[in-house]
């Protein structure tokens, strides 16, 4: 959970962080300066607000788009709100929310739209992975068969929606207790986790599809991720995405993203230098493939204004 008292917060302290080197002239433009990213980061050839977030999502922590329904965009928030999944667009309109039975938000941190791992259909993938304080004995992957009518706009005072029952596969980690924010599914249906980097490396997980036979699983260490987690410079990895092809996989920092190639032995390699986002969005937590070249980017509130959504293209 991430309170929001006044910079006392982890992703308040990236954005406090960030506002004083702006102020102090270490930035330039918008993205940044040399000073703050490396000198060889990209920076991206399209970056456009297209909207906000409806009020009811604070904690913007996950997003996925939908290939049933063009257009339509889910969500869902950080600790502190029930089980639910949230429908938008990238204009930021309220579609509604719906309600997971079988699930328990202790602290959803990322999402994901793929196919189911037991049922045909496709599944929205959550990962109650969360772990500030990295104390927690298990975590759990939630899969979601996605609701069989298109969303439409809520009407106020509207009740929640109810999604089909999840279905919950309970993990360990083979080291110790992580904070882990990224997830993505491979066209094979395993998944992977990657680790936020609060403490120690950034490290690199895999749950293989045959894990959701049974309850709960022990994750595969698979290797460590080259990226250096620098707190002042927000580089926290807060999310990941795969391309709709599958053979792309980015990684998101409050500051940056790391394009790889994806090969069918699980090995990623870089694609190209990161792309440099600098304070577009200070506590942004999100991503998503809108296609194989474009990507959403979502962000949770802060110091007062609602989330955001925007379309960027490295």
């Amino acid at each position: 959970m991430k309170p929001k008292p006044r910079c006392a917060a982890s992703g308040q302290l990236q954005y406090c962080a960030m506002r004083r080197l702006l102020v102090a002239g270490c930035a330039v433009t918008l993205w940044g300066s040399p000073r703050l990213g490396a000198a060889q980061d990209r920076v991206p050839t399209l970056a456009e607000r297209t909207g906000t977030l409806p009020s009811a999502i604070l904690e913007s922590s996950g997003v996925a788009v939908s290939r049933r329904y063009p257009g339509i965009l889910w969500t869902h928030n950080d600790s502190g709100d029930g089980p639910m999944l949230y429908a938008t667009n990238l204009a930021g309109e309220d579609l509604g929310r719906y309600l997971v039975p079988g699930a328990r938000n202790v602290d959803w941190e990322d999402m994901a739209l793929a196919p189911c791992p037991r049922q045909p259909g496709d599944c929205v993938y959550l990962a109650d992975t969360g772990d500030n304080s990295e104390h927690r004995r298990s975590v759990v992957l939630y899969a979601v068969p996605e609701p069989a009518t298109r969303p439409t706009p809520a009407a106020e005072e509207e009740s929640a929606r109810t999604a089909p029952i999840a279905r919950a596969l309970t993990l360990r980690y083979p080291d110790r207790a992580r904070d882990v924010e990224a997830l993505w599914v491979n066209p094979d249906g395993s998944a992977e986790l990657v680790s936020k980097g609060m403490s120690g490396p950034i490290v690199r997980y895999l749950i293989p599809r045959a894990a959701w036979q049974r309850d709960t699983a022990m994750a595969q260490l698979v290797d460590t991720i080259p990226i250096v987690p620098q707190r002042a410079l927000g580089r926290l990895v807060t999310g990941a995405a795969r391309s709709p092809r599958g053979d792309r996989v980015v990684l998101r920092t409050y500051t940056e993203i790391y394009s790889y190639r994806r090969r069918d032995d699980y090995r990623l390699t870089p694609d190209g230098a990161p792309c440099w986002l600098g304070t577009l969005q200070p506590q942004g937590e999100g991503i998503a493939f809108l296609d194989d070249s474009t990507l959403v980017l979502t962000s949770e509130a802060v110091l007062g204004q609602r989330g955001a959504i925007h379309r960027v293209r490295c």
